[in-house]
C-alpha cells in the first residue's frame, strides 16, 4: 500500500527559527542522553545514517563511507528531532524513541533505553540458585514464568538432572496459558493503541480468566516463582482439569470475535497494512526472533525447530506471515493463541502421574509433612533455603520460545551455591533494534502501530 508522504507548514520555517538561549543551551546539557542521543543530520557519520536500512551490516572491514556517497532525503534545516517518551502512553513501558522528522515522514528513529534499569543479572549472581528463580521472574512480567524455565532449565542442566515427567508437562501447560494471556495483554493494548477501546477491555476479560487459574497453582498472579531447579513448586490442585476445560472451551469463540473486531475492520487495516514493514533478510540480520521474524516469513519457532520440554509430542502449527508488515506481526500473534489452545487441550488429555518435582535430595527439599517428624528433614529443609546447594563448574546456555521469541539463559558455575555469570538473551532488547528499519518512511502516526506490533516489554530490556 502506498502511503502519502505530509508534511506541515512549520518545516520550512524551522530552519530561519532563532538559536536556543543560554539557560535552553544549559537545560539540553543537564537532559542530554551523550551517546545515546540522536544527534543532527549534519554531524552524524554515514554508517549511522545508513544503520537503518541495514547497510552497516553488510559493509565489509575498514570500509570508509564519503557523505558524497549517501543521499539524503531532505535538507537538513526542514527536519526536526523529537522525543516520543519515555512517558508516552503508546510506548509500552518507558522507552523513549528520539524521532527526526520531515514534516510528518521519519527520517530517523532511536530507540533509547534504561529508564528502567534495575541490574537483575548482576543480582542474581548475588542469590542462590533456590532464590534465583524469585528474581528472573520480574524481568518479562508478562510472561513470567517462560522466565523462570530458562532459569531452572539452565541450571538443571549444570546440574546433570531432568525434571519428572509430571513436572515437565505442568511447566508446558503453565508455558502455554502464559503465552495466552500475554497475548491476550498485547491484543488489548495494541488495540487501544490503534483506537479500539473496547478491545482493551475484551482482552483484559480473557487474561482474567488465565490469571484466576495461575493464582490457583501458584498463589500468584505475576512474578510466580513456580518453575523450580527440579521441577515446579507444587502439584496441580484438586479440579485444575475443570479449569483448564473451560478456558480451552471458552477462548477460541473470544478469538473470533477479536477476528470480528479487528482483521475486517477498514480503519484497522488502513493503520496496520504495508506499515513497519521488514523483510526475512532484515530481520535475520538484526537478530530479531517470535513474532517478528515469523512475520516476515522465516519459519522458525524454537518449540519445533529445536523442542524442549515434550514439545516434541503434541501437535501444532507455526504460523508464518507474507509481508512483514504490522498486520501480519497482528496475524501471527492471533494464530498463535488458537495453537495454544490447542496445545493446551492436548496436554490436558496427555497429562501423566508421578513426581512434580526431582526426588534428588541434594536440590528438593523434604516434604512438609516430615519437618514435623524428624530432625535431619527440618536441617535439610533449613539448609536448602539458606545456603542452596552447590553446582558443579561448567557454563551453558538455554532458550525457549516465548511469547516475544527466543529468550534464552547463558549460565556459568563456578562450584559454588550462587552463579558466577548470569546472562539473559532478552527477546525485546534484541527486537527493539529492528524499531529504526520498520519506521524508516514511515509517517509518525506509524510509530505508534509498528512501535505496539514489536510488543516490547521494558522490564526484560532494562533488566
Amino acid at each position: 500500500m502506498r502511503r502519502v508522504r505530509r508534511r506541515d507548514a512549520g518545516s520550512e520555517r524551522r530552519g530561519k527559527e532563532s538559536l536556543p538561549s543560554s539557560h535552553e543551551r544549559a537545560l539540553m546539557s543537564v537532559t542530554s542522553e551523550l551517546s545515546q542521543e540522536l544527534a543532527p543530520r549534519g554531524s552524524t557519520a554515514p554508517s549511522e545514517l545508513l544503520r537503518e536500512q541495514g547497510a552497516v551490516l553488510r559493509l565489509p572491514e575498514g570500509t570508509v563511507l564519503d557523505r558524497a556517497d549517501w543521499s539524503v532525503e531532505s535538507a537538513e534545516d526542514e527536519t526536526m528531532i523529537i522525543n516520543m517518551g519515555p512517558q508516552h502512553p503508546s510506548t509500552h513501558g518507558v522507552l523513549r524513541l528520539m524521532l527526526e522528522l520531515d514534516g510528518e515522514t521519519v527520517l530517523r528513529t532511536k530507540p533509547v533505553v534504561g529508564y528502567l534499569h534495575t541490574g537483575m543479572e548482576k543480582t542474581g549472581e548475588e542469590l542462590t540458585y533456590v532464590q534465583g528463580a524469585t528474581n528472573v521472574t520480574r524481568m518479562d512480567y508478562l510472561s513470567p514464568l517462560h522466565n523462570e524455565l530458562v532459569f531452572s532449565m539452565a541450571t538443571e542442566k549444570l546440574l546433570g538432572i531432568e525434571a519428572p515427567e509430571r513436572a515437565v508437562w505442568i511447566r508446558m501447560l503453565m508455558c502455554e496459558l502464559n503465552r495466552l494471556s500475554s497475548h491476550c495483554m498485547w491484543m488489548a493494548t495494541n488495540g487501544m493503541d490503534l483506537g479500539s477501546t473496547s478491545m482493551m477491555i475484551y482482552g483484559f476479560r480473557e487474561r482474567e480468566m488465565i490469571l484466576a487459574f495461575f493464582e490457583k497453582v501458584t498463589g500468584l498472579r505475576m512474578n510466580h516463582n513456580y518453575i523450580r531447579p527440579g521441577g515446579v513448586a507444587a502439584d496441580l490442585p484438586d479440579g485444575w482439569e475443570d479449569d483448564v476445560s473451560v478456558i480451552v472451551d471458552t477462548l477460541p469463540g473470544r478469538f473470533h470475535e477479536y477476528d470480528e473486531l479487528l482483521t475486517g475492520q477498514p480503519i484497522f487495516r488502513e493503520r496496520v497494512e504495508g506499515v513497519g514493514v521488514i523483510s526475512a533478510e532484515q530481520a535475520l540480520a538484526l537478530s530479531a526472533t517470535g513474532p517478528i521474524l515469523r512475520g516476515s516469513g522465516v519459519d522458525w519457532d524454537l518449540r519445533r525447530s529445536m523442542p524442549y520440554l515434550a514439545y516434541d509430542q503434541v501437535d501444532f502449527d507455526v504460523a508464518v506471515g507474507s509481508y512483514g508488515d504490522a498486520f501480519d506481526r497482528y496475524a501471527v500473534r492471533v494464530l498463535e493463541m488458537h495453537e495454544s489452545v490447542r496445545i493446551v487441550g492436548q496436554i490436558l488429555e496427555k497429562m501423566p502421574a508421578g513426581d512434580y518435582r526431582s526426588i534428588d535430595k541434594k536440590v528438593t527439599p523434604p516434604p512438609r509433612s516430615r519437618i514435623d517428624e524428624s530432625m535431619e528433614a527440618l536441617i535439610h529443609h533449613f539448609k536448602i533455603f539458606t545456603e542452596g546447594f552447590r553446582v558443579p563448574e561448567g557454563e551453558v546456555y538455554v532458550a525457549a520460545e516465548s511469547p516475544r521469541g527466543e529468550i534464552g539463559c547463558y549460565m556459568v558455575s563456578d562450584g559454588s551455591n550462587k552463579p558466577y555469570r548470569l546472562h539473559i538473551r532478552g527477546p525485546s532488547f534484541v527486537n527493539l533494534q529492528s524499531l529504526p528499519a520498520m519506521l524508516r518512511g514511515a509517517l509518525i502516526a506509524d510509530a505508534v502501530a509498528v512501535t505496539s506490533s514489536i510488543d516490547p516489554v521494558m522490564g526484560e530490556v532494562d533488566r
